[in-house]
């Protein structure tokens, strides 16, 4: 994960390295995204989430588009 100071700062760095641009998260969605993800892995009954459960938090937390389509 890297982590940037705005949209522009994005660019350039894609630009730069010649890297295509990926999918980005802004903070407030990165810690929902975690504290869902992670919140529960110490319960003692914790089973990982199914590709249908993760991608729907993915759209819960606003990510949604091409890069966080999860694979069939």
């Amino acid at each position: 994960m890297l982590l940037f100071r705005s949209e522009r700062h994005v660019a350039r760095w894609c630009e730069q390295w010649q890297r295509p641009r990926g999918g980005t998260l802004d903070l407030a969605q990165a810690w929902e995204l975690a504290r869902a993800w992670y919140g529960s892995r110490l319960d003692p009954g914790f089973r990982p989430f199914t590709r249908e459960e993760a991608q729907a938090l993915f759209a819960r937390v606003g990510l949604t588009g091409p890069f966080w389509k999860l694979g069939d």
